[in-house]
């Protein structure tokens, strides 16, 4: 039996991905690592078939015509073989040491009649261009050292959120759920962490810096100016993200999830308003209403809670001046917290 499936989802990462992949063997035979070559052009398809060759019982790889990272993501969850999922990206890489421990927890899950949910550890923000780092850890938001469920969520702080980076899902929940990424489309991360969250009732965090993120290249996209230019996939992800669940409703029932999943529903909002305003134009601002008016019209209730949260109410200032403050304090607050 696999204790987890490591997807990475590969494209033209020939210069670094060898890097990724020797820490997820330290893993072991208990993992399975599912590489999939998104239609490389440089020499990451034949990279990851070496691995394979040497390694047959654990590196898998998957070919296939250019689809995006979600593609990438969706073709790991279909192949899984392991008890657990997680998505690894080709440039980053996951703390041998904390995986260790990883590991013999997710043994102890896996034994039992219904595993847990869903695993949390830290994850470290690896700034390439000043050589720094800085970790987003959850040890006063969640209990540790226990199995808790959303009752037990305390307060969250600025930054933190649950990000791709610091989750690990049972696999079958993921297919339970009907996750599925939408093609050619980057930011899928941000559904991929998001929709599952109300199928999961039961948790565990582990107060480790397992993955480490690397960050600051210029053609990453993240990258503010590579944001601005694909504000429009930002704001697909966004739509889907509305569309996949109803929070009113979910509130009713689960409360605490609903209020968790408002807040990061208002931080894409906020995203999506903050580069349409950095881009300034006419037909931006004109996006800027639109995706609003689309929550809105979607759920009337949860645009009201949503609108007039103090970071959403600050990216939808009016006049010109208001907007040149608007990215003053985007840029002010990116330069404290280094998330991009």
């Amino acid at each position: 039996m696999k204790l987890i499936s490591f997807a990475v989802p590969c494209y033209n990462s020939a210069a670094y991905m060898s890097h990724c992949i020797e820490t997820l063997l330290s893993a072991g035979e208990e993992a399975e690592i599912i590489l999939v070559d998104d239609g490389s052009t440089d020499e990451t398809g034949a990279i990851a078939d070496a691995y394979a060759e040497q390694y047959p019982t654990i590196v898998r790889v998957i070919h296939q015509p250019n689809g995006g990272h979600g593609e990438g993501v969706n073709q790991g969850v279909r192949n899984a073989a392991g008890v657990y999922y997680k998505v690894v990206d080709s440039d980053d890489w996951l703390d041998t040491q904390a995986l260790s421990q990883v590991m013999a927890k997710l043994r102890e899950f896996a034994a039992q009649p219904k595993p847990v949910d869903m695993v949390i550890a830290n994850y470290v923000y690896e700034h390439v261009e000043d050589g720094t780092h800085h970790t987003v850890d959850y040890h006063r938001v969640f209990p540790e050292d226990r199995v808790f469920t959303w009752d037990d969520v305390g307060h969250w702080g600025v930054s933190q959120y649950l990000l791709m980076h610091s989750v690990i899902y049972r696999t079958q929940l993921l297919r339970d759920c009907g996750l599925e990424l939408p093609k050619h489309t980057f930011y899928v991360d941000n559904i991929f962490v998001y929709q599952p969250l109300p199928s999961v009732y039961t948790m565990y965090y582990m107060n480790l810096d397992l993955y480490r993120y690397f960050i600051g290249r210029a053609d990453q996209s993240v990258n503010e100016a590579v944001m601005v230019k694909r504000i429009d996939q930002q704001l697909l992800v966004t739509r889907l993200m509305i569309d996949c669940c109803d929070l009113t409703a979910l509130r009713q029932r689960r409360k605490k999830v609903a209020v968790y999943m408002t807040r990061y529903l208002t931080m894409m909002m906020c995203i999506c308003s903050m580069f349409l305003i950095i881009d300034g134009s006419d037909e931006a601002l004109q996006k800027r209403e639109d995706i609003w008016a689309y929550l809105k019209q979607s759920d009337a209730h949860l645009y009201e809670k949503i609108r007039h949260r103090s970071l959403a109410t600050m990216t939808m200032l009016p006049t010109y001046q208001g907007r040149k403050l608007t990215v003053r304090v985007y840029h002010l607050v990116q330069k404290v917290y280094k998330f991009n």
